[in-house]
């Protein structure tokens, strides 16, 4: 469609939004203008033209978030429907993302079982000796931390660390994405590092035990979070037709969204992690169990929730 025919099919809507109009169903008008906005930056329509949709959109959200109740309607279609849609839009980059991190993670974890002195090139042996005393066998209260911690404590301390990690993976991006390159391939590399050494000197009821339940959480975010890093970068080196700020305001948008899931997701795993994980009474299968259960709801939920509402 044309610009001009465009623009007359969809004005009447855009000016009874400019004066304020649309009372009935703002939301229903508020999605169908933003739905014209990523329509007219798909076809390389004037500037002028998606600057005036954009400020719209601006307005219109403004708009809804001062009405009453609307803030947890939307933050519920967030989870429910935007959140998993926008990762699926994405869903190249994340595959990339999660080949680097988790293949890197995995590649390091099996080469630790034939190359037992490969672990200590990536992690000290002081640090890795901690690690060891962390994860030693015969813990009877709690795994990978100081049994006097409380787990309120930890809780906190697990939201600091991971949010921490997550976002220098996500802001690397800003470096033409070689800094997210890097993070997903550092963290990979040294979690895989300690994954294996673990593993190869037979700690596998307590490490394993530990990190099974809050692994689908965790490693997932680090995983989003490098796809919304390397979005930002993709529009530093490739902006097609677009300046390279407005092509980087353009996909920080759907970037910071992403994000915002994922740090949720860091919260849900610092729950678990600190709650759950930590505990050393329950059985290795039964934590195992849990951990599987909650991969496969997270591959569920990226793959099929609010599919028929977004897709």
């Amino acid at each position: 469609m044309k610009e001009a025919q465009f623009v007359r099919e969809h004005e009447p809507l855009w000016r009874q939004l400019e004066n304020g109009g649309a009372d009935a169903d703002y939301p229903a008008a508020y999605r169908r203008v933003c739905h014209h906005l990523a329509l007219a930056r798909r076809r390389g329509y004037s500037l002028p033209l998606i600057e005036r949709l954009e400020q719209l959109v601006i307005d219109g959200r403004q708009t809804l978030y001062r009405r009453p109740g609307h803030l947890l309607k939307s933050l519920a279609r967030f989870y429910a429907v935007g959140f998993p849609a926008m990762v699926r839009r994405h869903a190249r980059l994340v595959a990339v993302s999660a080949l680097l991190f988790l293949g890197s993670l995995a590649l390091m974890t099996l080469l630790a079982q034939w190359l037992p002195d490969l672990p200590y090139s990536v992690v000290p042996p002081m640090d890795m000796a901690e690690v060891e005393d962390m994860y030693a066998p015969g813990q009877t209260q709690r795994l990978g931390r100081d049994a006097a911690d409380s787990d309120i404590l930890m809780f906190g301390f697990y939201i600091r660390n991971n949010t921490g990690i997550g976002f220098r993976t996500f802001a690397g991006g800003l470096a033409f994405g070689l800094g997210s390159l890097f993070f997903l391939l550092f963290n990979g590399v040294y979690i895989g590092a300690i994954a294996g050494h673990l593993t190869q000197i037979g700690y596998n009821r307590t490490f394993w035990g530990f990190v099974a339940g809050h692994s689908a959480m965790e490693l997932t975010a680090i995983v989003l979070c490098g796809a919304a890093g390397l979005l930002l970068g993709l529009a530093l080196i490739r902006p097609g037709r677009r300046s390279r700020l407005h092509a980087l305001r353009e996909n920080a948008a759907d970037a910071v969204r992403i994000v915002y899931g994922a740090a949720t997701m860091f919260v849900i795993a610092a729950f678990i992690e600190a709650f759950w994980s930590s505990r050393a009474a329950p059985p290795l299968a039964l934590k195992i169990g849990v951990g599987l259960t909650l991969w496969a709801l997270v591959i569920l939920y990226f793959t099929l929730q609010g599919r028929r509402h977004a897709d």
